[in-house]
């Protein structure tokens, strides 16, 4: 697990997982010009922030990570499971995953607590990020992913390798019994979720576990997950957390590039 240090008025903090085989990062709230609840380094434009200081973050994140600003794909997130080339992605398409083979393109996904997953098949060099939260979870979006990377481009599940970036953590993550129930229908084990002891008829929802879950009944093999442990909730001074700051937060980006060269398959 590597992390580079913001500079005063400069360069974003980026977070990166060493055993994950294609470029990403992770931001945090260090490196940009955001202020107040949006400090600093705030890249979503949905929330109610100066757009000239987004439009100055994201520039600065893109520098940082080496990418082409008109080769970054996008898209308007919206908790469900559609998952789009990044050709055919954008501000305003309405989607919560991209996927790619092409090196010249960055993938960018957005996110508060929710969990960024990214993939990539090592032999192929295809690429996803997705947006994961509990709903795209429960409806699939795990699955989708993994189906777009099988289907365009010949990945293999049992060859992809997975980077789990920074998210609320279970014991931070309190759920209604509905919600709880919603993964129940959906198939998940009963351990994805356990009693608040500190609050009668709520539980405590892990998201990175349901994730594991979906990964592994698609064919991901375990040993190729990786989290970097990083809690959005537990950390303000690093991380924007839409739960904990009662939704007057700032958003991160998981960056995402195909490698730039292929072995064989």
């Amino acid at each position: 697990m590597r992390e580079t240090r913001s500079a005063p008025g400069g360069t974003p903090q980026l977070l990166r997982l060493d055993a994950f085989p294609a470029p990403h990062a992770f931001t945090t709230r260090r490196g940009g010009v955001s202020r107040g609840a949006f400090s600093e380094l705030n890249l979503g434009r949905s929330v109610d922030d100066d757009p000239d200081a987004v439009s100055e973050n994201r520039r600065r994140v893109l520098d940082a990570f080496g990418a082409d600003p008109s080769r970054t794909a996008t898209v308007h997130q919206v908790h469900g499971t559609r998952v789009v080339d990044a050709r055919e992605a954008g501000p305003d398409v309405r989607a919560d995953g991209i996927v790619s083979d092409d090196p010249s393109w960055t993938l960018a996904v957005s996110v508060a607590d929710c969990v960024p997953v990214l993939m990539v098949d090592p032999a192929h060099g295809a690429v996803a990020a997705l947006h994961a939260g509990w709903r795209g979870v429960v409806a699939g979006v795990v699955d989708a992913g993994i189906e777009e990377l099988v289907g365009r481009y010949g990945a293999r599940p049992d060859r992809l390798r997975v980077a789990i970036g920074p998210h609320i953590s279970g014991p931070r993550y309190q759920v209604g019994a509905e919600v709880v129930g919603a993964f129940a229908q959906a198939g998940f084990p009963e351990s994805v979720a356990r009693p608040d002891p500190d609050a009668a008829g709520r539980f405590l929802l892990s998201l990175d576990a349901a994730v594991r879950v979906a990964l592994a009944r698609s064919g991901v093999r375990p040993r190729h997950v990786h989290d970097g442990g990083w809690c959005t909730v537990s950390d303000p001074r690093r991380f924007f957390s839409h739960r904990r700051d009662r939704g007057a937060s700032g958003r991160h980006w998981a960056l995402l590039r195909p490698p730039p060269s292929r072995p064989p398959a």
